[in-house]
């Protein structure tokens, strides 16, 4: 039991002390960078589904 009350001690003395919190301004910053990323790599990803759709109808086209 010493253990885990060390351990749950320890944790929150690094949580208050030792961690370097970002500001209200930056985690705004870095959910904008996030969500603009997401929204760029999930057009790339359906770009890419919709032209290999495209190209394999059009191959299949040949063979119907």
């Amino acid at each position: 039991m010493t253990k885990i009350t060390t351990y749950f001690s320890e944790s929150y003395k690094e949580l208050v002390e030792k961690v370097t919190w970002p500001t209200w301004v930056q985690l705004q910053q870095s959910t904008i960078i996030v969500l603009v990323a997401t929204v760029l790599i999930t057009l790339i990803v359906w770009l890419m589904d919709f032209a290999s759709n495209s190209l394999l109808k059009f191959i299949y086209s040949f063979f119907a």
